[in-house]
């Protein structure tokens, strides 16, 4: 390729523009080399002297300085688009694949992969995988749930959401619960520490030292929790956390405990002790609804903080351990605030149910078909 170096003449304006461009801090570096192109053009330099310069090809310059010509100092600052390289997908092919990631599922597999799909529609597994997040599908990951059967599910949610929401004056409101079957684990190798570029690393292996049961109780208002450990769960276990709590809890309150539908909780041994103590009242939750009693969010912290990355070697060091963290917690409880009215959740449990009963009746009819 060959042409006459050109001859630019850059008004006092545009050359100030230009050079603010080049030693701006701000400025990018496109910005920067292409001002540059244009004032060593300017100052009378050739192709290959600019070149030299700035680095840059001889087509590169030219581009520019043409550019310059045609459109000013605006049209440095400014890319034009290109089209793509490859052509979008079409709008039926998109389609396709979104289709058949909701309604169906490969041959010999349970759910879609991205390389699945590729092959299954001819296209490339990227392509795949940029459908599936623009449309907010997630194929590789599956939720649990359970739609409670309890025929009394809207009046145990509206008694266990009020006293939420809406506590009684002089009561206390406690979320009773018990996380049985703690193991003392203790692994087999010492664990290896953290350090850059290595997680903590413990082995798959470890040694049973006996198990535990930890009782909690959480007080909605103050987030502090009263706990015991003990061997088993039982009525007799339960009746022994009830009186513990008798003892803390200052007489002159009421006290509201919101609890599963667990057996031990309704033996005859556990009424016949709340009659004598009139003070205690009893909310259970619907069944299957154990995301209603806020003591299980307790569980969980727990069991991150402290329990499943534990090493114990014995079941007192692990309630040892248990002990210590709800004596820590305790000194700056934060309580988990229930912000979900009543209504709004039975609301949700309906639509629910109306979706499950309409695949159920979709499915009966395909079986009939067949």
């Amino acid at each position: 390729m060959r042409r006459d170096d050109l001859c630019l003449y850059v008004s006092p304006s545009a050359r100030a523009e230009l050079t603010r461009i080049v030693t701006g801090r701000n400025s990018s570096r496109k910005a920067v080399w292409r001002a540059e192109v244009v004032l060593a053009t300017a100052d009378g330099l050739g192709t290959n002297a600019i070149m030299r310069r700035t680095g840059k090809s001889k087509p590169c310059v030219w581009r520019w300085q043409e550019r310059y010509i045609a459109e000013g100092v605006e049209g440095l600052l400014r890319d034009k688009s290109r089209p793509p390289r490859i052509a979008p997908l079409p709008a039926a092919k998109r389609l396709e694949i979104i289709e058949k990631t909701v309604t169906g599922r490969p041959a010999n597999a349970t759910h879609w992969s991205a390389r699945k799909m590729a092959k299954a529609v001819g296209v490339s597994h990227r392509s795949v995988q940029r459908i599936w997040q623009g449309a907010g599908l997630k194929p590789h990951l599956v939720s649990t749930f359970k739609v409670s059967k309890d025929p009394n599910f809207a009046e145990k949610v509206i008694d266990v959401v009020g006293l939420y929401m809406n506590p009684p004056q002089h009561a206390l409101v406690l979320c009773v619960d018990e996380k049985s079957q703690i193991q003392a684990l203790d692994r087999t190798q010492p664990a290896l520490p953290i350090k850059k570029g290595r997680a903590q690393t413990m082995t798959h292996d470890y040694k049973r030292h006996g198990t535990t049961t930890l009782f909690a109780a959480l007080d909605v208002k103050t987030g502090e929790v009263i706990g015991q450990c003990q061997p088993r769960h039982r009525a007799k276990e339960f009746l022994k956390f009830l009186r513990k709590i008798d003892r803390l809890v200052k007489k002159h309150l009421e006290v509201h405990l919101v609890c599963d539908n667990y057996s031990t909780h309704k033996t005859q041994a556990v009424k016949d002790w709340l009659a004598k103590h009139p003070r205690f009242k009893m909310h259970f939750i619907p069944t299957s609804s154990s995301w209603l009693n806020l003591v299980e969010r307790f569980f969980a912290e727990i069991t991150e903080d402290q329990i499943r990355r534990g090493a114990f070697k014995s079941v007192a060091e692990l309630e040892a351990a248990i002990t210590a963290y709800l004596g820590d917690r305790n000194k700056t409880p934060k309580p988990f605030v229930w912000t979900k009215a009543a209504n709004v959740i039975l609301e949700k449990v309906e639509r629910a149910r109306t979706a499950l009963d309409a695949l159920k009746t979709g499915n009966q009819a395909l079986e009939s078909e067949h």
